[in-house]
């Protein structure tokens, strides 16, 4: 079934109810984070627009502008068949950024705002919320004195009318006890306090024991939340029944620390709004980003106990891995009932046998939160090492069943999936083996490519932050994805089972 794309109603266009009448919940009002401007009013004409209208409109602008990409495309195409080897590789990364841009431009819509207009045909099979969900939102730490307390207090201070916020704290060494022994007299929390470390993942799953609410919430323990970021997630969730996760969208706090910071910040705006928005016009997000991490309880309770408890080549894989808690969601028609009956003894599996459901996984655009990014090289590089090793655990699981769901969610997933595995086969091609044999040509071509891949990501970025210069950054990021980055995957194999949770910056 098909549904309009309509907006959803707004509780603030009417006097509140009287404090004895039934409380819903509505999405807030669009404001603090509704575009100003020319670009504004373009958006507020296009909400009062018919929703077919609209679409149509949307898939017109976009193809329109771009047309140039497209353009390069279609003059380099009679040239592809005599030089595949070539011009291959640049042709296949601009055809899928292309592709990308316009759907996530033409076709991406905020379930906190809008009903979607792609939906299953049998929303009977899910079942609903209540009005306003009982919300556990958790968070472990671990050593983080100097900013848990700005974290905790962004969490108590969503607007969010029943929320119960839940910390773990994993054996800290240094003055976060103290830290959240003062906010648990001021703010209300719960505060669980462990004897030993045991790592992040089975911190967060000792939290979830003592959740109470229909909806889980994860966030990390460097990040601050918009107050109604939470609302909003939880607002997509009640209006779409089919959704079992919703991911925020994440920026960097600290953009202005060096280059490399305000560079992550610009990626992470393009991998949330491009890459995140593309997967969820099919219902397929394929990581539900720590940052802001909403989840319905029946959709991920059973398998916690999976989660903690993962094992990989032999050895448990200690990342608190989102992906891999993703695709839980993702894939339990076909992997839910073996991993249950492996975890049956578990208090989460015999309490309740939640029925598996073929969810969808959507993402909020205007559920903001910001994250504390690497400022210096050392530790980005230990990020990036991390993140690999996620990467290459998750394909082991998520990509065994990815493509039952569809021909998007396959075409993205495993097209994501042979472009990190091809990067550094195109590294050393172009920037080794061409140079070795005097192919110069190749080589600037290669790197041309990946500056114009970055600058189109980049220019993606000013249209959604008209005024931030800092879209310039974005090539930079591209040269390390393809220069550097892309041989940490072999690193990343082959050191796998090394694994400690740390967000230490130093």
């Amino acid at each position: 079934m098909s549904l309009e794309t309509e907006p959803l109603p707004d509780p603030l266009a009417a006097p509140p109810p009287p404090v004895t009448a039934p409380l819903t919940l509505a999405p807030p009002r669009p404001g603090r984070f509704r575009d100003a401007g020319p670009r504004g009013r373009l958006v507020r004409l296009a909400d009062r627009m018919d929703p077919g209208v609209r679409h149509a409109a949307r898939r017109l602008v976009v193809v329109i502008v771009l047309l140039p990409l497209l353009l390069v495309l279609a003059r380099e195409a009679p040239r592809l068949v005599q030089a595949p080897l070539l011009l291959g590789y640049g042709f296949t990364v601009l055809s899928v950024t292309i592709a990308m841009l316009f759907i996530a431009y033409s076709r991406y819509d905020d379930p906190s705002v809008r009903i979607l207009h792609h939906r299953p045909r049998r929303l009977d099979r899910f079942p609903a919320l209540p009005d306003v969900p009982r919300v556990s939102f958790l968070v472990a730490v671990k050593d983080e004195e100097e900013g848990i307390e700005e974290c905790v207090r962004s969490m108590a201070g969503s607007d969010y009318p029943d929320l119960e916020v839940v910390v773990v704290d994993d054996a800290s060494e240094d003055g976060t006890r103290a830290i959240l022994g003062r906010l648990q007299n001021e703010l209300p929390l719960k505060v669980l306090y462990l004897a030993e470390n045991v790592g992040k993942k089975h911190a967060l799953v000792k939290a979830a024991e003592q959740a109470t609410g229909e909806v889980i919430a994860f966030t990390d323990s460097d990040c601050l939340l918009a107050p109604d970021a939470l609302q909003r997630c939880v607002t997509a969730l009640v209006h779409h029944p089919e959704l079992g996760a919703v991911s925020g969208h994440a920026r960097a706090l600290n953009p202005d620390d060096s280059l490399l910071s305000r560079t992550q910040d610009v990626w992470y705006e393009g991998q949330f709004r491009v890459a995140k928005a593309a997967e969820a016009t099919f219902g397929s997000v394929s990581c539900v980003s720590g940052p802001l991490a909403v989840f319905r309880r029946d959709a991920i309770y059973n398998y916690l106990p999976a989660w903690a408890g993962d094992r990989f080549l032999g050895g448990e894989f200690r990342f608190a891995t989102d992906r891999q808690l993703t695709g839980y969601v993702l894939g339990q028609c076909w992997k839910g009932r073996k991993l249950k009956k492996q975890y049956s003894d578990s208090p989460f599996v015999k309490e309740t046998d939640h029925p598996e459901l073929p969810w969808r996984i959507g993402y909020v655009q205007s559920a903001r939160v910001w994250t504390t990014v690497p400022a210096r090289f050392r530790p980005f590089m230990r990020q990036q090492v991390r993140w690999k090793k996620s990467f290459i655990r998750n394909l082991f699981f998520t990509g065994t069943f990815m493509w039952r769901r569809g021909l998007g969610p396959a075409v993205l997933f495993y097209g994501h999936v042979l472009w990190v595995l091809c990067a550094p086969l195109m590294a050393v091609r172009h920037l080794v083996w061409a140079p070795y044999h005097g192919l110069w040509f190749l080589t600037g071509l290669y790197l041309a490519g990946i500056i114009l891949k970055g600058t189109v990501w980049g220019l993606a970025f000013k249209v959604d932050n008209p005024g931030n210069t800092n879209w310039r950054c974005r090539p930079l990021m591209s040269l390390l994805s393809s220069l550097l980055l892309s041989w940490l995957l072999p690193y990343s194999l082959l050191t796998i089972r090394r694994g400690v949770w740390s967000r230490s910056q130093s």
